[in-house]
């Protein structure tokens, strides 16, 4: 497993309603054809994140279509919605085994065989903080669940109710976190229950028998703290026990959390590979360089556990959320920072809709073929060892002159491995920008160096003692960027290559570029 891998997120069942057009029937994971995968493989990924694959049930999807403020949601995403568009949400779990309608377990275990075979791994969900309300559990462990009263209910009547079973009704809690009402398609499960803990350890192993890695939705809400704070129920801690208890059994497994609330380290210390950095993101809309670069002074320690992301299926799309430029900026801000890399279908595209994850069919939007150009050459750029495998620095970026102001605009990275060298700089900000940025190879003077932006057609040469002492001048319009490989030009010459241009770099203009598809 390489240090910094990268994920992609499907969302399963719009990808399946979307090859039943094609097929002219249901498809299920079996028909997700191998030049797909093949596909994933080339464009360098390491994990295939398959949302909503768990069995759900006939209640949840009933709450789904006839809650008012979400049918009002769905209807903004497809105008045409009917009700076959409203599976239910792929977090009301009524059971971890894979939806009949996906094919099963057998056709996940089939896909997964397929994505082995082109060094795929497969993340899928896990739900720690509630289940579907028609789960198996209401009817036979009623007790996993938190109970409330006919008061609890009269004081926060949306976050309880009342659930019908064989027998005997019971008033149970609504699945949510401290900050708002209860999920109505849900049912909270008491951590404060050891038989509770020790029944969803057993969940995970059986999870971890039919994929590689899980995606913990909201794993902080079943943190003590958080669950007290919650429902005023003590418990012990479920994830260390949980994480080493599955990885004892499968020591290759890894669990990334869906975090906030700066609970990233205090996961990071209970057993998770990966969590969430939703700071970076929240700090990236902000549209400031400075609060980015201190985010980015972390413990590596911290920083290399942290999944990076634009988008996911929570957020709002990267394309509706930062405007063209700033996008390109904050990308390669995010992907060219260590950690996971997270992407989401649809980014590549520049998709603006949110898809909620209780549809399973998704609205025709054009593509952005300006994005999928510059999201081909980021991924190309990924995929090299240098940036999977190196060492990662964040660099110093200095004025230009005295009473130049414009250096804090910058953020500049530098990554090494062996004699492999990558800069990525980037002015955070709408103005033109100056500094200088402070290199940190030891062994640049005396020679020329050559700077190839992989982001555009641009080359540059400099000199090495420059280089070593002032740093890389930079003069840069709003929101520019660049990644260059910097490549010793005594090999090239040695090779033949003639080098023409030696433009200042403020002063060379970069070729246009034609749209390339991800391929």
């Amino acid at each position: 497993m390489v240090p910094y891998p990268s994920l992609y997120q499907v969302n399963t069942r719009v990808c399946l309603t979307e090859l039943s057009r094609t097929l002219g029937r249901r498809a299920t994971l079996d028909d997700i054809p191998d030049t797909e995968l093949d596909r994933f493989a080339a464009l360098g990924f390491d994990w295939i994140w398959l949302l909503s694959v768990w069995q759900t049930g006939e209640l949840g999807c009933r709450i789904s279509r006839t809650n008012p403020e979400w049918r009002h949601e769905f209807q903004d995403t497809l105008p045409d919605l009917c009700d076959d568009d409203i599976p239910g949400s792929g977090f009301a779990i009524t059971g971890y085994t894979v939806h009949e309608k996906l094919g099963g377990n057998a056709a996940l275990a089939r896909l997964r065989e397929r994505m082995k075979k082109r060094g795929l791994r497969l993340l899928l969900d896990f739900v720690p903080n509630h289940m579907g309300p028609d789960h198996p559990w209401v009817e036979e462990h009623p007790e996993y669940f938190v109970p409330g009263t006919e008061l609890d209910l009269a004081r926060a009547p949306k976050n309880y109710t009342w659930v019908r079973r064989k027998k005997g009704d019971k008033l149970l809690a609504l699945g949510r976190d401290p900050y708002f009402a209860g999920w109505p398609d849900t049912l909270q499960l008491n951590y404060g229950n050891p038989a509770t803990q020790e029944a969803m350890t057993k969940e995970l192993l059986k999870i971890a028998g039919q994929c590689d890695a899980v995606r913990c939705d909201m794993a902080m809400l079943v943190l003590p703290n958080v669950f007290e704070r919650t429902w005023g129920i003590r418990s012990e801690p479920f994830w260390p026990k949980a994480t080493k208890t599955v990885k004892d059994r499968f020591p290759d497994f890894r669990f990334m959390a869906e975090v906030y609330w700066d609970l990233e380290w205090e996961l990071q210390h209970q057993g998770f590979d990966y969590t969430y950095d939703k700071r970076l993101y929240d700090r990236l809309r902000e549209g400031h360089a400075q609060p980015v670069r201190d985010h980015l002074r972390a413990d590596m320690g911290y920083q290399n556990k942290m999944a990076r992301f634009l988008e996911n299926h929570d957020e709002p799309r990267a394309a509706a959320t930062f405007p063209h430029g700033q996008h390109e900026a904050a990308a390669v801000i995010t992907f060219l920072a260590p950690g996971l890399r997270f992407f989401h279908q649809g980014q590549f595209e520049g998709r603006k809709k949110r898809i909620s994850p209780h549809l399973c069919r998704a609205p025709e939007e054009p593509v952005d073929a300006r994005l999928q150009a510059f999201y081909g050459d980021l991924l190309r750029a990924l995929k090299r060892p240098v940036v999977r495998e190196g060492e990662w620095r964040l660099l110093d970026c200095v004025p230009a002159w005295d009473g130049n102001w414009t250096n804090d605009c910058f953020l500049a990275f530098a990554w090494k491995r062996g004699d492999e060298r990558l800069l990525a700089v980037v002015n955070y900000a709408p103005n033109r920008s100056q500094c200088y940025v402070r290199l940190p190879f030891a062994d640049l003077g005396a020679r020329q160096w050559r700077l190839d932006d992989l982001l555009s057609d641009a080359s540059y040469v400099r000199e090495g003692n420059d280089l070593q002492g002032k740093g890389l001048y930079l003069d840069e319009s709003g929101w520019k960027t660049s990644i260059f490989q910097m490549t010793d030009l005594a090999l090239f010459k040695g090779d033949g290559f003639q080098v023409e241009m030696t433009v200042p770099m403020e002063k060379a203009a970069p070729k246009t570029r034609k749209a390339k598809a991800l391929t």
